[in-house]
């Protein structure tokens, strides 16, 4: 049994955390949830017992054996204040991703690369997590030259406030109203933005650059050809992806769906002809990546096209962290 903070317990993604923990049965000892100053006082509820949020803090962090940060601020300020005081940190932003002397692990991907961690391990971006899944499988058995992906991102990735910006300016339109965007830089009710976070290098966002940077680092090839478009959807939860693969040796459509029923936390949905694909309704409350659209590309030789579909909320982000402790208390790497 294990000690276990939460930092960011009130947010999204710290609620999914503590769900997840209660469903999975983690071996909880004691729990602290903890939050920024201004959640501090709320109650929430673990296992049928009502706790108070306390402020995180330097002193948080004594006798506590594992630490999920939900992301955010958080992270910079006392992950490794966390891991010096003897905590495994499991860290949800992207603060140390791309760290060399960090592990980034999905568990299904790269299990091994938790074995190296120093008491800290990065959890991917949630799309990166998403796409890598499937992806694993088809690099094992054929290489993968070059990944061109497009996400189709669900509001709730940009937080509480962003779905109910979603809600209510849905209500206004239909209702023939204004209601300006707060969250987002432009409507997102009946519309699509191609715009995450910060636009960066050659008019790359920076999301699109997470994708890159980080498939490369879990996949250990950092000559991989990745590009991708990340688009903001009127979707409240669960995020798609259109997934173009060029592979090194041919392989065929019915070879890759094999290999991905076969594949750990993967769920084929590939009946077109009685309308069978994975969607955000599909996945959502699922921590499987659900794959289906699965088909050659007509344009090259050693092509194939994937439709991706999981909940970014759970195996993009929750489960995928309490998965890697699980991964870590069970391998003897505590």
């Amino acid at each position: 049994m294990f000690n276990v903070a939460v930092v960011g317990a009130t947010g999204a993604v710290g609620q999914e955390i503590l769900k997840v923990l209660e469903e999975r049965q983690f071996p909880v000892k004691k729990l602290i949830p903890l939050a920024t100053a201004r959640s501090a006082g709320k109650e929430i509820v673990f296992r049928g017992e009502t706790y108070r949020v306390e402020a995180t803090g330097p002193e948080s962090f004594e006798g506590v054996d594992i630490a999920f940060f939900a992301g955010g601020s958080g992270s910079r300020d006392f992950a490794l204040v966390a891991r010096d005081k003897g905590a495994l940190v499991i860290d949800n932003s992207s603060a140390f991703r791309l760290d060399p002397e960090v592990p980034l692990v999905v568990p299904e991907v790269n299990p091994e690369d938790a074995r190296k961690h120093k008491r800290l391990i990065a959890n991917p971006n949630c799309s990166t997590i998403i796409m890598v899944v499937p992806l694993k499988p088809i690099y094992d058995a054929v290489g993968i030259k070059r990944v061109v992906v497009a996400t189709y991102q669900a509001v709730s990735g940009a937080g509480a406030a962003a779905i109910e910006e979603l809600r209510l300016q849905t209500q206004a339109v239909l209702e023939g109203k204004e209601y300006p965007p707060q969250v987002f830089p432009h409507q997102i009710a009946f519309n699509l933005i191609p715009h995450i976070d910060i636009f960066s290098e050659y008019g790359y966002t920076r999301e699109e650059w997470k994708m890159v940077k980080e498939t490369r680092k879990i996949l250990h090839d950092d000559n991989l050809a990745i590009t991708a478009t990340t688009v903001r959807v009127p979707v409240f939860r669960s995020h798609s992806e259109a997934v173009n693969i060029e592979t090194k040796e041919k392989i065929s459509a019915e070879a890759a769906r094999e290999l991905l029923r076969q594949a750990p936390g993967v769920v084929v949905i590939d009946d077109p002809q009685n309308l069978q694909y994975p969607m955000p309704i599909t996945a959502t409350g699922r921590d499987e990546v659900f794959v289906g659209r699965i088909r050659e590309d007509i344009s090259v030789d050693k092509g194939l096209n994937l439709w991706v579909v999981a909940d970014q909320l759970r195996k993009g982000a929750a489960t995928n962290a309490v998965q890697i402790a699980e991964l870590v208390i069970r391998s003897g790497w505590l």
